[in-house]
């Protein structure tokens, strides 16, 4: 395969909004789950796992759940506003983002992370997502109304409340859903290990949240696959880049 064919790499973050906090990373290459990781650290090992997967040539889209632009200091951005008021009946309401709940001495990690990929790894954040780009982007995605559109749900995944057997219950629900994945357009293979070689009923504290942070990164990545694949028609871009941009694959 020479340079100029490389095929698009998406990678998927599940961002821990402190740093203290492990994030979740997975990439996605061909069509097949590549590499994942519940259990990444500071930004810099986080732009070490997007550089070691990046092509030299080839384009690359990164998609991470956690604010990465956040312009004001009280109350809620437009995008999880505007976000909120269409997915709430799904109960796939964003969490009102600012400064003052998510900066730490006076940082908000989501932006020095993308500050990082763009000065480092030469990527441009973006509000949407070209139809097979060759450029590298990342950009703002979150989960739970992207369940909703690709899945068809009717209420998303509750893995990350109640109970202890309630979350492992609905982690084995969204293992299959991700499963499903593989008679989607596009196609995600390679994920047998991760989806059905990982019993969730064994699955207890530090364990259970780093596999539930390492299938959040498998949606980021393969939103970011679906919006490339699909272009901007398949997508709703909530807000902007000037004042935070959410990405939601449009519900089928």
């Amino acid at each position: 395969m020479g340079k100029q064919d490389e095929a698009a790499v998406f990678i998927g973050i599940d961002l821990a909004w402190k740093v203290s906090n492990p994030s979740g990373g997975a990439v996605i290459r061909d069509g097949r789950l590549i590499a994942y990781t519940g259990s990444l650290g500071s930004n810099d090992e986080i732009v070490a796992f997007v550089s070691e997967h990046l092509p030299q040539e080839g384009g690359a889209v990164v998609a991470v759940d956690a604010p990465l632009r956040v312009p004001n200091q009280t109350g809620s951005r437009s995008c999880d506003a505007a976000l909120s008021a269409e997915w709430r009946r799904y109960h796939a309401g964003a969490l009102p983002a600012n400064r003052t709940r998510l900066a730490e001495k006076g940082v908000v990690r989501g932006e020095a992370l993308v500050a990082a990929l763009v000065e480092r790894l030469r990527f441009a954040e973006a509000a949407t997502i070209p139809r097979r780009t060759r450029a590298r982007l990342v950009c703002e995605v979150f989960p739970h109304p992207a369940h909703i559109a690709l899945f068809g749900l009717e209420r998303i995944l509750k893995y990350k409340r109640g109970t202890v057997d309630e979350r492992r219950a609905e982690q084995a629900r969204y293992q299959q859903l991700l499963r499903g994945l593989r008679k989607a357009s596009p196609p995600l293979k390679g994920t047998k290990k991760l989806l059905t070689g990982v019993d969730v009923a064994g699955l207890r504290g530090r364990g259970l949240k780093e596999y539930e942070d390492t299938l959040d990164a498998l949606t980021c990545a393969y939103v970011a696959a679906y919006l490339w694949e699909h272009g901007p028609k398949a997508a709703i871009s909530y807000g902007s880049l000037a004042e935070g941009s959410i990405l939601v694959p449009v519900r089928k």
